[in-house]
């Protein structure tokens, strides 16, 4: 017996025994959801029940791929146990011409807010249907606890005990529950196919719920994911104590000479000069910022020059981001390292850039001001993950000076993120996944500095390890985009239909094979292949370099 029927069964036996009835509503009804109750015992985890606050009839609106389809947008609270916990806010969209099929949206950052449940999944293709525009029930959450103006920064929550869990994996499975519930009453039928998508911490949560709770899911879609999240963070906070040193903080025209020379010495490793560094792996093993020239000038200032080149402790800073963190103490997973960012030919924040995409790149890499404390909201969007992350959940002293702790030998405090990382990190375990018949999309930029493609190749490593690689091929994909930062670039914006891919895969046992993926703002239109790891698109020598045909993957 399923989990829905049993949780059925004991919703009958409750309203049996107390002589309620089920709103009696015809399948399909909008207005009626509001005050449906989703009893406790539906959810597999402790909570109080829940129910729907509202639920408004949208009418269908837009053109083509960008329409909006008639559907009812429904918001509803799931009770913690712990009275003193915020409530999970969830919403889903429940669209008029249902497919029978539901997938669930991943959140960013610390979360805090309901992701777009009417929007794409990441990286999703304009000129193609969203979810809910191809007939998904679409849902995700807050994950429990309601961001203050920090918004996806703010890490206050994690004081009560709940509200952290419920970020660490726990408010996935009782969201899930609670929605495939009201999902099943309002259509009056069962559900064929559950889906995750998700980014950054999406990503992480996609990973998390088919490894915690894997017969619930039948695919997943995940883009960078933080899914060794403790490991990331200690990873930020090296990285922020680096770049907070005197004179280490890169400014624009710093960013824009190690860009272009990490540019001028990789781009071409991969047979094409095109903006890209495909070849990362050999560039990060070659790329020397203390030796390398720019237009034949030394990128790294002689001594008593700042002018027209990164002085000693801006390059030290970035060495120590590309370097990685090592850790001397205990962590969930056995994880002892973080592997580092590709920060040669990587956009670490280029505010010379005109395009409405890069104040949001910016912030997302090394943001506009140095991480000092009081920590300043422009600084680098890890760097105030970072703090409020020390402040609220490892010190749980508002006015500690999070520089102050040191991510490789955090003394004291190293039994408490030990700690932590048993609940954030996600185990390298997709075991129950692959006998459940699951599918998994992974996909990471090799351009992020804020969550690491390394630690991504780290995750798939582990997994071959661990079932072997022809055992992995079976149900899982990992692709590398060159030029793609984290959710977005300037260079190349990624655009790659895996829901499609995903369908195919699960639905009709066709495996991804010849995907591609399109560049939405670099060279817009222009496109390139998607690799199985650890391939990489080499130019064959003929042929546009914007045709994904003019490239070969490459191991």
């Amino acid at each position: 017996m399923s989990h829905l029927r049993k949780g059925y069964c004991a919703l009958a036996a409750l309203l049996a025994g107390s002589g309620a009835a089920l709103a009696a509503d015809a399948p399909g009804d909008c207005g009626a959801l509001v005050g449906l109750s989703v009893p406790r015992q539906v959810i597999a985890l402790k909570t109080s029940g829940g129910e729907i606050t509202a639920a408004d009839m949208v009418e269908a609106s837009g053109e083509g791929a960008a329409r909006i389809v008639a559907h009812c947008l429904v918001t509803g609270a799931i009770h913690p146990h712990d009275p003193k916990a915020p409530d999970i806010t969830f919403r889903i969209a429940l669209p008029a011409d249902w497919n029978g099929k539901v997938l669930m949206m991943g959140g960013g950052g610390f979360n805090g807010s309901v992701p777009n449940v009417t929007g794409n999944v990441p990286a999703g293709p304009a000129d193609q249907p969203t979810p809910l525009g191809r007939g998904y029930a679409v849902f995700g959450s807050d994950s429990g606890h309601q961001a203050n103006d920090y918004k996806s920064q703010d890490g206050s929550f994690a004081l009560n005990q709940e509200a952290a869990r419920n970020f660490g994996g726990d408010a996935l499975k009782k969201t899930r529950d609670a929605a495939v519930f009201v999902v099943s009453h309002h259509y009056g039928a069962d559900i064929a196919r559950h889906y995750f998508a998700g980014g950054s911490t999406g990503g992480r949560e996609a990973l998390a719920a088919i490894t915690r709770w894997p017969d619930d899911w039948d695919g997943a879609i995940s883009w960078y994911p933080a899914w060794n999240n403790v490991a990331a963070l200690l990873g930020g906070q090296k990285a922020t104590r680096a770049l907070a040193k005197p004179g280490a903080y890169p400014d624009t025209p710093a960013r824009q000479l190690i860009f272009d020379a990490a540019m001028a010495a990789c781009d071409d490793l991969d047979g094409a000069r095109d903006g890209l560094i495909s070849n990362q792996t050999l560039c990060n093993a070659t790329f020397d910022p203390r030796t390398a020239q720019l237009n034949g000038k030394p990128v790294l200032c002689a001594e008593g020059s700042t002018d027209g080149c990164l002085t000693d402790a801006q390059v030290t800073a970035l060495e120590e981001m590309n370097e990685g963190a090592r850790f001397n103490f205990p962590l969930a997973g056995n994880e002892t390292q973080y592997p580092g960012y590709n920060v040669w030919g990587s956009d670490l924040g280029l505010t010379n850039r005109e395009h409405k995409l890069q104040p949001i790149i910016t912030w997302l890499a090394l943001g506009t001001s140095q991480p000092s404390m009081p920590m300043e909201r422009s600084a680098p969007y890890f760097s105030v993950l970072l703090d409020q992350w020390i402040k609220y959940s490892v010190t749980r002293d508002p006015d500690f000076d999070s520089l102050t702790l040191d991510p490789e030998n955090p003394g004291a405090w190293g039994a408490r993120i030990s700690e932590l990382s048993a609940m954030l990190n996600t185990r390298v375990d997709l075991d129950g996944f692959h006998a459940h018949g699951g599918k998994l999309l992974l996909a990471h930029g090799l351009s992020d500095v804020l969550v690491s493609s390394r630690a991504t190749q780290q995750y798939y490593h582990r997994l071959q390890a661990r079932m072997d690689p022809n055992v992995v091929d079976e149900f899982v994909r990992y692709y590398e985009v060159p030029g793609y930062g984290h959710a977005l670039s300037t260079d190349f914006n990624a655009a790659w239909d895996s829901l499609t891919a995903l369908e195919k895969w699960r639905e009709e046992g066709i495996a991804p094979e010849g995907e591609i993926v399109t560049d939405t703002v670099g060279v817009p239109g222009r496109t390139r292949p998607l690799c199985d790891y650890p391939g990489w698109p080499k130019y064959t020598g003929a042929g546009s370099l914007d045709a994904a045909a003019s490239f070969v993957c490459t191991p």
